[in-house]
């Protein structure tokens, strides 16, 4: 952290426990950056947490904090102390909903302040309300559960998002791709290109820049017709679209499009729409408590037992089973469920291509 009261842009980073390491670290290294680029301290973090003691990472590592939740907002107002930006830091699974964030992200709000929530942060902003309306960019991993619980949140896939006052990023380095945004706003784009060049990022993503393509053997998809209709299945994964419609609506015959996906991808249209509706079952499967029926029409699938005889030939076990082993593992400290059959979609990138660690 550097001298606060010296620097022009404050930013406030709150720790939810299981925060993203990776994430918290590319914000403030763009920031570090930015200031050595500019000879001058510009900007400043203070690091935050519920109460004033370290906060254990993602993957173990704990990381000490200036102050604490209390502290922090009875700094909000006080010149030279208080922020202009809020960040929530999350990780791979939402912050259980709390009254004193909650309340000091309303008062935030209330002050001007931009809200910034990275990987799960961005449902702490959602359960306040202060998102509604806005377009928020949401982990693909927890993008199901998001869109079932915050229907007024435009919820989408992108690596960030910015809509007015409201920051969010899906995690990884997507975050240094979106605090470079924060330095483009208040410097000409050279500065931001001088921070990038330090950092030896070849490439920063814009906002809506999608946070991976579906890859098979490690290739990038090039093809703008086959990603319209990836993009038509991810919209209509609750009622599918013939492919005929989608093939039509992207200039292209049936037969083109088969002959593109088995290049590609390496599978048929069909199976991978049937891959990527069981995807987001999965998903809802194990990080919601939605009923097993429920989730199967949400997904697309005319009965459960349709669905339970999908998910079992593509994920080895039912959905019932999953739910099981998914919550055990919780229960036990051992993480997230993750099916044993190969995701469809294994490999996260950018829109050209690019690696996106969005974990």
């Amino acid at each position: 952290m550097l001298n606060m009261k010296t620097a022009e842009r404050l930013f406030s980073l709150y720790l939810g426990p299981g925060f993203s390491l990776q994430a918290f670290s590319s914000a403030v290294e763009a920031l570090r950056l930015a200031n050595e680029v500019l000879e001058s301290e510009i900007y400043a973090w203070r690091v935050v947490s519920k109460d004033g003691h370290p906060v254990r990472s993602s993957f173990g590592p704990t990381i000490s904090v200036d102050t604490s939740l209390r502290e922090e907002r009875g700094l909000l107002g006080k010149t030279g102390w208080s922020p202009s930006v809020a960040v929530i830091c999350g990780g791979s699974h939402p912050l259980t909903a709390d009254r004193a964030l909650h309340g000091w992200l309303r008062e935030c709000r209330a002050r001007k302040l931009c809200l910034v929530g990275i990987a799960s942060g961005v449902f702490s902003i959602a359960q306040t309300g202060l998102a509604d309306g806005r377009k928020c960019a949401v982990h693909w991993e927890q993008f199901p559960s998001f869109v079932e619980q915050f229907p007024s949140v435009t919820a989408v896939q992108a690596a960030y998002e910015i809509d007015g006052d409201t920051y969010s990023c899906s995690g990884g380095d997507a975050a240094f791709d979106m605090f470079v945004q924060f330095v483009k706003e208040d410097y000409e784009p050279l500065i931001a290109d001088r921070v990038c060049e330090k950092a030896a990022a070849m490439k920063v993503r814009q906002p809506g820049d999608r946070q991976r393509l579906p890859l098979h053997a490690g290739a990038a998809i090039h093809h703008d017709g086959l990603l319209k209709i990836i993009e038509q299945m991810e919209r209509n994964l609750d009622e599918p679209v013939a492919l005929e419609d989608m093939a039509a609506s992207s200039c292209l015959s049936r037969r083109q499009v088969e002959r593109i996906f088995s290049k590609q991808i390496g599978r048929s249209p069909a199976r991978y729409y049937l891959e990527m509706r069981l995807e987001r079952a999965h998903l809802l499967i194990v990080n919601s408590q939605l009923p097993i029926v429920e989730i199967a029409m949400a997904c697309g699938f005319i009965s459960a037992s349709h669905f339970s005889k999908a998910y079992r030939e593509n994920y080895g076990l039912a959905p019932r089973e999953a739910r099981s082993e998914a919550l055990e593992r919780r229960r036990t400290g051992h993480g997230t469920f993750t099916a044993a059959a190969p995701a469809p979609l294994p490999m996260a990138r950018s829109s050209i291509g690019e690696m996106v660690h969005t974990k």
